[in-house]
């Protein structure tokens, strides 16, 4: 069954960072987000072998917490053979930080996006979308 784009879910708990010392701690936070994208994608589905784009949005629960960019290598890498066959498909990724305090007014959000703005932190916002240029025409 091929996937329908886009894929949105929010995964609950502080990423982990690229540089974590412990395996086992990127291995937990990895079938963390396969665990939550499993509950919106169709039972049986294909990884697409599409060129696809990733939006990523990080609620914080502290003020003072790990750099965004070294949290999307163990996400990214965690829908490997489940979302898309490999990484190097993704063509785009959009990545925010929000402090508590810090989070401006989205003029739409999703559905899902409107529960992670009201959900406790931390949390992370995934969103997958299987045309990288949709934001840029």
């Amino acid at each position: 069954m091929d996937l329908t784009f886009p894929i949105e879910f929010n995964v609950t708990g502080t990423p982990v960072s690229l540089q974590a010392k412990r395996a086992r701690s990127k291995e937990a936070w990895k079938a963390k987000v396969r665990a939550a994208s499993d509950a919106v994608l169709p039972e049986g589905h294909f990884a697409t072998e599409r060129p696809v784009a990733v939006t990523l949005y990080y609620f914080t629960a502290l003020p003072r917490t790990g750099d965004i960019d070294n949290i999307l290598k163990p996400t990214l890498d965690a829908l490997i053979r489940h979302v898309y066959l490999n990484d190097g498909q993704v063509e785009r990724v959009v990545a925010q930080k929000f402090k508590p305090g810090d989070i401006l007014p989205f003029a739409d959000p999703s559905p899902t996006l409107a529960e992670a703005l009201q959900s406790p932190r931390p949390l992370v916002y995934i969103r997958l979308s299987d045309d990288p240029f949709e934001d840029l025409t």
